[in-house]
């Protein structure tokens, strides 16, 4: 089976694209937050080619456009292009033995988590030898934001510039199942709440019915890298019970994780 030859005159458009669309990122990167317009005039572009490649690259999670202006930045997701990969298998290669080690004191299963383009993504994880886990396989699997713990500890303990790009992206995005969870007065509060305690909390059937969450953040040069969550059966145990039996441990857990990771 052949397939069909690509034209010169098609290979040199894509190519065209492509290094138009890394000039604009670029751009953006290097402004800080730009229009669309100011972008066109400062690259010489025409205007619905800047726009049109802004919502391509928005679209594949690299840029964001806020849902209050005309302003576009760049993603987390595109600024870790860079070191993120190499940054995220250090912080899994630091967990790993961590968390083998707390197995015997947390029989519950505890989950790394990293932010990636709108969700919290599991980098490493006990569910699959902790025999109190109803879930299996869970490496890689991407969690809403703000719906699970670790989601909430992340939004709540970054930088206020990064939290405001994740919710401008979480508005553009649109998810119903969201909705109630990106009211001002109810974002304030739970900032306000997780901040004070340290720990961020889901035990009202918000993502998984059946069970319930705390989750910390690993602090690192004053900025958050990742999240550790421990996970339970609510029918098994109260929220106060696992705040006070395996808060202090899941804390406890981060630090070592962070301290574990080279300077």
């Amino acid at each position: 089976m052949h397939s069909e030859p690509v034209s010169s005159q098609s290979a040199s458009g894509s190519v065209r694209a492509l290094a138009r669309g890394l000039a604009i990122l670029r751009y953006v990167n290097k402004v800080g937050e730009a229009r669309p317009g100011e972008v066109a005039k400062a690259l010489s572009l025409p205007r619905p080619t800047v726009y049109r490649l802004l919502e391509t690259m928005e679209e594949l999670g690299y840029v964001a456009f806020s849902a209050t202006s005309n302003y576009v930045r760049v993603t987390r997701f595109a600024a870790a292009l860079g070191d993120g990969y190499a940054l995220t298998t250090e912080i899994t290669q630091a967990a790993g033995p961590i968390f083998g080690e707390y197995s015997s004191q947390v029989v519950w299963p505890l989950d790394l988590t990293v932010y990636n383009n709108a969700a919290m993504v599991i980098q490493e994880t006990t569910h699959g030898r902790s025999p109190l886990s109803i879930d299996r396989g869970m490496t890689g699997y991407r969690l809403p934001v703000l719906r699970t713990s670790s989601g909430r500890a992340y939004i709540s303990f970054c930088p206020d510039e990064e939290r405001a790009l994740i919710l401008d992206h979480l508005r553009r995005l649109g998810d119903e199942e969201d909705a109630p969870f990106l009211d001002e007065r109810w974002l304030s509060r739970l900032i306000e709440e997780t901040r004070n305690r340290g720990i961020a909390v889901r035990d009202s059937g918000e993502f998984r019915e059946e069970t319930a969450s705390i989750a910390v953040p690993i602090h690192s040069a004053g900025n958050v890298l990742g999240c550790v969550s421990l996970i339970w059966i609510r029918s098994a145990m109260s929220t106060s019970k696992a705040l006070e039996k395996f808060g202090p441990l899941t804390l406890k857990i981060a630090d070592r994780i962070a301290e574990a990771l080279p300077d």
